[in-house]
């Protein structure tokens, strides 16, 4: 690929059309850019090469230039000495030098058009470089906002499912019956408390009857004593 077709292509790209197509946008503007760096290095070394074969131009028209003006400045004195025939030699080399001039400088003036072109494209994709850099982070974190918020919604989606909550129905009845189980550690047992003062007054119980053994009055016939 040509570098003004790579540069054509790359001028004319939408930087968020191609990131919104892209599986990886991070990776993508990355190469982008160094697409566009390495188009933008390949111009000015380009435009170099014009701009140094334009002065090699320049200096073979001066040199051709003096030498048309060398045989002119012959043929006007061959005519001034009355050798015509010589006079017809120098102009014929005049004429020779004078086309080549002419050419040279038609080369030159295309060189500076080109030369021009390259100056016109460089500062175009320096603009789009600098836009692409500036633009890098933001889009790069507005994709990333967007990937997330995506996965969040397949979430919710997927816990909106019927598997997903018969998933959850089955691990809300699971903590029921746990929960069920625990109470049933203690089902029967009375609390401490109500333990100690059930103790105290079979305390009592057996405080009276020792009083009565004393007293003689206790009768082991438990009718009669009660």
């Amino acid at each position: 690929m040509g570098v003004f077709t790579r540069f054509r292509d790359i001028v004319s790209s939408n930087i968020n059309a191609m990131l919104d197509r892209a599986e990886d946008p991070e990776k993508m503007i990355k190469l982008m850019i160094r697409e566009m760096e390495d188009t933008l290095v390949e111009l000015k070394v380009s435009c170099a090469g014009v701009i140094a074969g334009s002065k090699k131009a320049e200096r073979r028209l001066d040199e051709v230039a003096a030498r048309e003006q060398m045989w002119a400045e012959r043929a006007s004195l061959a005519v001034r000495r009355g050798k015509d025939d010589l006079a017809r030699e120098a102009l014929i080399e005049k004429r020779r030098f004078s086309a080549m001039a002419e050419a040279l400088r038609g080369e030159i003036a295309d060189h500076g058009g080109l030369i021009e072109q390259y100056r016109h494209d460089m500062v175009e994709l320096e603009d789009k470089l600098a836009g692409a850099k500036e633009k890098r982070n933001l889009l790069v974190q507005r994709h990333r906002r967007a990937t997330g918020k995506k996965r969040a919604q397949e979430d919710i989606r997927r816990m909106d499912s019927s598997e997903s909550m018969a998933r959850f129905e089955k691990l809300e009845s699971r903590i029921e019956q746990m929960e069920a189980e625990a109470d049933l550690v203690n089902f029967g047992r009375k609390p401490e408390v109500d333990t100690q003062f059930d103790d105290l007054g079979r305390d009592d119980e057996i405080e009276k009857e020792l009083e009565k053994i004393k007293a003689g009055t206790y009768s082991t016939d438990t009718t009669t004593a009660q």
